[in-house]
C-alpha cells in the first residue's frame, strides 16, 4: 500500500506542478480582462460607425483593431480597461443612442464638449456607475434629463450646458452628495428648482443661467459653505434672495434679470472673497451701505435696474479693486462721491438715470484707466470740468439729459478714442470747439437741445468716422462738414437750428447764402474804409472851425481890454495866474456859463480877487465885501462894475462849497 501510495502521491504532486505552470493563478483574470478589452472595443467601433459625417470617421480613423488604449481620446487603466474617453472640440456628429454604456463599469470621466451630439440622453448612463466626471456640454441634445442619472453616486462635475433640455431638473440629483460642479446653463429647463439641491453640501459652483425656471431659489443653496460660484440669471425667479450670509467662500454670484425681491441691506453680509456681483434688473430695495467698502477683492458692482434708494456711500472708495460700478436707473440721490477717484482701476462707471445732483467732482480725473461714462439722466449741474480731457482711454461719454451749464471746453479734444459723444439735453451755450475735429475716431455725436450757436467749425471735416449726428433744437448756422456723418444725417438731425444750409436731406443749398455773405463782406471792407477817412475829415474841419473861432473872440477880448477902462493888457505872468486860478479854484465850469462879454471881462485881477475870497476866513467876508464894493465903485464901465459883484457872489458860493 505504502509502495502504491508514494507513486500515487508523487503523480499527484507532478499533475499539479503541471497544471501550476500550464494554467497560472491569474490566467483567468487575463482572459477576462482580455475579453472586457474585446466588449469595450466592440462598443466603442459601434458607436463610430452609428456617427452620421465622413468628418467624424475621418477623425476616429485610428480606432482599428481590438486594443482601444492606444485609439484617439481613449486612456486605459492598468488593468487595460478603457477609464477615460475624451474627444472634446471634435465636431463628431451623432448621437449616444448606440453607446453601450454597459460596457464600460470602469470609465471615469467621459469628456464629448462641444461636439454637434444630438438626441436624448439614454437612461443606461445610470450604468456608468464608477464615473467621476461628465461633459456632455455645447451639444445639440434635446428631451429630459434622465431620472437614472441620480445614481451616480460618485459623479463630481456634471456639465450639460449649452444643450436644448426641456423640463425640470429631477430631485434625484439630491442623491450626488459627492458633487462639487453642477452646470446647467443656457438651456430650456424650466420648472421649480428642487430644494434637494440644498442638500449638495460639497458644492462649489451652481450655473442655472439662461432657463426658463420659476418659483423662488432653494433656501440652503450654501449649507455646506463651500459655494464659490452661484449664477442663476435669465430666469423668471421670483421671491427674496436665498441666504448667502454663511457663504464666506462666495467669489461671482449673478442673479441678473430676474424677479427677486428683497433688502440689500439684510440680506448681504460681508464676503471678502466677492470678486463679480451682478443683481441688475430686479426689483430689490433698500440701501448701499458702508459695507461694500469692505470688498477689497471686487472688481465688477452691478446693481443696475433695481429700487435701491439713499445715496452712494463714500465707503464704496475703498474697494479698490473695483473696476466696474454699475448703479443706474436706480432712486440714488445726493451727490457723486469724491472718494471714488481713488478708484484707480476703475474703467466703466455708469450711474444714469438717478436723482443724483451736484457738480461732477473734480476728484474724478485721477480715474486715469476710465473708458466707460455715464451719468446721463441726472440733476447734475455746473460746468463741465476740463479735466474729463485727461482722460486718455475714454472710449465713450455720456453727459446727457443733465443741467450742464458753460461752454463745451475744448480740452475734449483730447480724448483721442472717444467713439461716442452724448451732451444733448443740457444748457450748453456758446460755439462748438473746433478741437472736437481731433476725435478721429468718433461714430456717433449727440449735441442736440442745447444752446450752441454759431457756425458748425470748419475743423469737424476731419471727423471722418462719424456715422450717426443729432445737432437739432440748437442756434447754429451756416454750412455743414461734407464729410458722410453729416451729409447721410437725417434731417430731424438738423431741425430747428438758425440757419444751416449744405448738402443733406432737408437743407437748402449753400450757393445763394454764401454769394450774399461774400458780397457783404466786400461791403464792409469798402465802406469801413470810407467811413472812417470821413469821419476823420470831419473831426478835422471842426478842430479848424473851433480854433478859428477861439481866435476871433481872443482878438476881441483884446480889443475890449486895450479900451480906457480896462485893466490894461495882460502880461506873461498874468496869464500864467489865470490858468493857475482856473485850474486850482476849477472855475472853469462857471466860465463856460458866461457871456462873451462876461468871458473878456473874466481878467487877471477879477480872478484873483475871486481866490482871495475864496481862501480868506468866514470872519473877513464883511470886510471883504466893503472893501470890494469900494473897488467896485471906482470902476466906471458899468459892465465891470457888475462882473465884479458878481464875481464876489461866485466867490461866496465856492467858499461854501470848500
Amino acid at each position: 500500500m505504502s509502495l502504491l501510495q508514494k507513486p500515487f502521491s508523487k503523480f499527484l504532486l507532478l499533475m499539479f506542478i503541471t497544471s501550476f505552470f500550464a494554467f497560472p493563478p491569474n490566467s483567468s483574470a487575463t482572459s477576462f480582462a482580455a475579453a472586457e478589452g474585446n466588449e469595450e472595443a466592440e462598443a466603442l467601433l459601434k458607436w463610430k460607425a452609428s456617427l452620421d459625417d465622413n468628418h467624424s470617421q475621418a477623425v476616429l480613423s485610428s480606432w482599428v483593431g481590438s486594443s482601444p488604449c492606444k485609439w484617439l481620446g481613449i486612456t486605459c487603466d492598468n488593468s487595460g480597461s478603457v477609464a477615460h474617453f475624451s474627444l472634446p472640440h471634435f465636431g463628431l456628429r451623432g448621437t449616444l443612442h448606440s453607446f453601450n454604456f454597459s460596457s464600460f463599469p470602469h470609465l471615469l470621466a467621459l469628456y464629448l464638449r462641444n461636439n454637434s451630439l444630438y438626441g436624448t440622453i439614454p437612461l443606461e448612463i445610470g450604468l456608468l456607475t464608477s464615473l467621476n466626471v461628465l461633459y456632455l456640454d455645447k451639444n445639440h441634445l434635446t428631451g429630459l434629463i434622465p431620472v437614472s442619472i441620480g445614481t451616480l453616486k460618485h459623479l463630481s462635475i456634471l456639465h450639460l450646458g449649452g444643450n436644448n433640455f426641456s423640463g425640470s431638473i429631477p430631485s434625484s440629483i439630491g442623491n450626488m452628495t459627492m458633487l462639487t460642479r453642477l452646470v446647467l446653463n443656457e438651456n430650456n429647463l424650466s420648472g421649480s428648482v428642487p430644494q434637494e439641491i440644498g442638500h449638495l453640501e460639497s458644492l462649489v459652483e451652481l450655473k442655472l443661467s439662461s432657463n426658463n425656471f420659476i418659483g423662488h431659489l432653494p433656501r440652503d443653496l450654501c449649507l455646506g459653505g463651500l459655494l464659490v460660484n452661484f449664477t442663476a440669471a435669465n430666469n423668471h425667479f421670483s421671491g427674496p434672495i436665498p441666504s448667502l450670509r454663511n457663504c464666506t467662500s462666495l467669489f461671482r454670484l449673478r442673479l441678473d434679470r430676474n424677479q427677486l425681491t428683497g433688502n440689500i441691506s439684510i440680506d448681504f453680509g460681508l464676503y471678502p472673497n466677492l470678486n463679480y456681483v451682478d443683481l441688475t434688473h430686479n426689483d430689490l430695495s433698500g440701501e448701499l451701505t458702508w459695507k461694500w467698502g469692505g470688498f477689497h477683492n471686487l472688481k465688477s458692482l452691478k446693481l443696475s435696474n433695481n429700487n435701491i434708494t439713499g445715496e452712494i456711500p463714500s465707503e464704496l472708495g475703498k474697494a479698490t479693486g473695483l473696476q466696474i460700478i454699475d448703479l443706474s436707473s436706480n432712486l440714488l440721490k445726493g451727490t457723486i462721491p469724491k472718494e471714488l477717484g481713488q478708484l484707480k482701476a476703475l474703467f466703466n462707471l455708469a450711474l444714469h438715470n438717478n436723482h443724483l445732483s451736484g457738480v461732477l467732482p473734480v476728484e474724478i480725473q485721477m480715474l486715469s484707466q476710465l473708458q466707460f461714462l455715464n451719468l446721463a439722466s441726472n440733476n447734475l449741474g455746473g460746468s463741465i470740468p476740463k479735466q474729463l480731457g485727461e482722460y486718455s482711454n475714454l472710449l465713450q461719454l455720456n453727459l446727457s439729459h443733465n443741467k450742464f451749464i458753460g461752454s463745451i471746453p475744448s480740452e475734449i479734444g483730447f480724448l483721442h478714442v472717444l467713439g461716442n459723444l452724448d451732451l444733448s439735453e443740457n444748457l450748453l451755450p456758446g460755439e462748438i470747439p473746433s478741437q472736437i475735429g481731433q476725435l478721429k475716431q468718433l461714430e456717433t455725436m449727440n449735441l442736440s437741445h442745447n444752446k450752441l450757436s454759431g457756425l458748425i467749425p470748419a475743423a469737424l471735416i476731419d471727423l471722418v468716422s462719424l456715422t450717426t449726428l443729432d445737432i437739432s433744437y440748437n442756434e447754429l448756422e451756416g454750412p455743414i462738414p461734407k464729410i458722410k456723418g453729416f451729409i447721410e444725417a437725417p434731417f430731424e438731425a438738423f431741425i430747428n437750428n438758425s440757419g444751416l444750409c449744405g448738402n443733406a436731406s432737408g437743407l437748402k443749398p449753400c450757393t445763394l447764402l454764401t454769394s450774399r455773405r461774400k458780397s457783404n463782406k466786400i461791403i464792409i471792407l469798402i465802406l469801413f474804409p470810407l467811413l472812417g477817412s470821413l469821419l476823420l475829415l470831419l473831426i478835422m474841419v471842426g478842430c479848424l472851425y473851433f480854433l478859428h473861432q477861439r481866435s476871433r473872440e481872443r482878438i476881441s477880448c483884446l480889443g475890449e481890454r486895450q479900451s480906457p477902462h480896462s485893466f490894461g493888457v495882460w502880461g506873461h505872468e498874468e496869464e500864467i495866474l489865470h490858468e493857475t486860478i482856473i485850474q486850482a479854484v476849477g472855475i472853469l465850469p462857471i466860465m463856460l456859463t458866461l457871456s462873451k462879454k462876461e468871458a473878456c471881462w473874466w481878467q487877471p485881477p477879477t480872478l484873483t480877487l475871486v481866490a482871495t475870497i475864496v481862501e480868506e476866513e468866514k470872519k473877513l467876508a464883511a470886510t471883504f465885501v466893503e472893501e470890494e464894493m469900494s473897488l467896485a465903485a471906482t470902476i466906471d464901465d458899468k459892465g465891470a462894475r457888475g462882473a465884479a459883484i458878481d464875481a464876489y457872489k461866485r466867490g461866496m458860493i465856492l467858499e461854501s462849497k470848500v
